[in-house]
């Protein structure tokens, strides 16, 4: 699977790619069925067969050798009755063990996933899901010279050039309906800084910057006053949602009245002039990202702008959770400038009702893991408000929502509010099982009413890139899935 190659909200759309066509559902939604092309190829002539797409699977459930990455595939293929470690560890003779997934042929893959979920087509079109011939693999460096079954391969690595991509002669351009694929060359430079990557595409010496984070602050105002670099520009909101989350284990967030209080004390004016201004962010009064389907249209509060502070509403729930003079509370942060600059604006308006915000900076290579990630470090710290930046993995609520509400875990945990409750489980439940896609977004948008509701999770603001393409590209639009230009259609003159 992939997403279609579209802009706006049709590029959310996921679509058939080696695959026939859209998974086939059976048995509630536990069991999916997928038919293989016939006659497609890695780069060396070989077929891809049904093998080849559960191998590349298997290699994820080898966590000790293959790093990083979404666990959806592994948490969705699991049988706790039949562990499975991975292909390394496999005794099968073709290293094909892995029981909940089935090849009756070489073009059919039958899932058997350990509960119902109706997005699973959406986890297909995760890199992990991609075909690996078992004979190339290399274990973790298999990822430095992969084998090709798309338009382009590897030809050449180095450490100080980049890397070059060209034609793969073994693709089949008819049958490969998402992309063009217009050069035959592609030169990656790596080791680049975002200001020097900035330059290269404005002075031509680069087509476009691959890493969709957009230009650097510093290269705004170039841009602004040049009306030519200005037509070449696009602006969108990249799905990060900047946002709060209150940890219910610590007083006094255990009270609901004293987390409204906190919800109505933000001023999102000054939150968005702290970090840039319109260009850089956008206020949020949603935790739903605009790049999401199915986000709705702002209130009307904030048509017109970002939302100042309700410091009436404030004070009244202050007084409702029995503190009308304040509290204070430790506000933890990534160390790094932007977080930072967030959470002492926070302190600053949370100061006009009485609310004593301590900023407490953590390391960011650790704050998410170590420091938020785990609910006992947070209650023994007494952190009542944690700093974050949400992102989902897909273009589906059923990887944004899920994580923030999943059972709290010792270690590792994304539920950084430690929110729980069976009505929340259960409309969790039944989003992520709905077969019927109105039925799935209406009882999301309930999950993100509920989150609000309760204010364990405040929306601040939703982060803002301008990209930039180079003078010779064409066909450039922007991506909603990959939040950038959509490599898959792109040509030079």
């Amino acid at each position: 699977m992939t997403y279609a190659a579209a802009p706006g909200d049709a590029g959310s759309e996921v679509v058939a790619d080696l695959a026939t066509g859209l998974g086939v559902p059976t048995d509630g939604g536990r069991t999916w069925t997928y038919t293989l092309k016939p006659d497609q190829h890695f780069e060396d002539g070989s077929v891809i067969t049904s093998a080849d797409v559960k191998y590349g699977i298997e290699r994820s459930f080898a966590a000790d050798v293959v790093v990083g990455g979404p666990t959806y595939v592994v948490d969705l293929l699991d049988d706790p009755a039949n562990v499975y470690g991975g292909p390394y560890s496999d005794v099968h003779p073709e290293k094909l063990g892995l029981a909940t997934v089935e090849t009756p042929d070489d073009r059919t893959l039958v899932f058997r996933l350990n509960r119902p979920y109706a997005d699973f087509d959406h986890i297909m079109a995760l890199p992990s899901s991609s075909p690996v011939p078992r004979e190339a693999d290399t274990g973790a460096d298999y990822g430095e010279d992969p084998v090709s079954s798309g338009p382009y391969a590897i030809t050449t690595v180095d450490d100080v050039l980049g890397i070059t991509l060209e034609r793969n002669p073994a693709w089949d351009r008819d049958s490969d309906p998402v992309r063009t694929a217009l050069p035959d060359r592609v030169e990656i430079r790596t080791g680049v800084s975002a200001a020097g990557r900035d330059q290269r595409v404005i002075g031509g010496a680069a087509d476009l910057d691959a890493m969709t984070a957009g230009v650097t602050p510093e290269t705004l105002p170039r841009i602004e006053a040049d009306d030519g670099l200005q037509a070449r520009t696009d602006r969108t909101t990249s799905g990060t949602v900047r946002m709060l989350a209150l940890p219910v284990s610590v007083s006094p967030m255990d009270n609901v009245h004293c987390r409204r209080a906190v919800s109505a004390a933000v001023d999102r004016i000054a939150l968005t002039d702290a970090l840039g201004g319109p260009e850089v962010v956008s206020a949020a009064d949603s935790l739903w990202p605009r790049t999401m389907p199915g986000f709705a249209a702002p209130s009307a509060g904030s048509e017109s702008g970002p939302a100042g502070p309700e410091l009436a509403q404030a004070r009244a729930e202050l007084a409702a959770c029995g503190r009308p003079e304040g509290f204070t509370v430790r506000i933890a942060t990534p160390n790094d400038q932007r977080p930072l600059q967030v959470a002492r604006t926070l302190a600053d308006g949370l100061g006009e009702i009485g609310i004593e915000g301590v900023v407490v900076g953590l390391d960011p290579s650790t704050y998410y893991t170590s420091d938020i990630g785990r609910p006992g470090n947070v209650t023994a710290e007494q952190y009542g408000i944690l700093v974050i930046a949400w992102t989902g993995d897909l273009p589906t609520p059923s990887t944004y929502y899920p994580p923030l509400v999943n059972p709290v875990q010792p270690t590792g945990s994304a539920n950084y509010a430690q929110i729980s409750g069976p009505d929340l489980s259960a409309l969790v439940n039944t989003a992520l099982s709905a077969s019927d896609p109105s039925t799935a977004l209406n009882t999301w948008r309930t999950v993100e009413e509920t989150l609000l509701d309760l204010s364990v999770y405040l929306p601040l603001l939703e982060e803002r890139v301008v990209l930039i393409a180079g003078e010779r590209l064409r066909n450039a639009y922007v991506h909603r899935t990959y939040g950038g230009y959509d490599l898959a259609v792109l040509g030079v003159r």
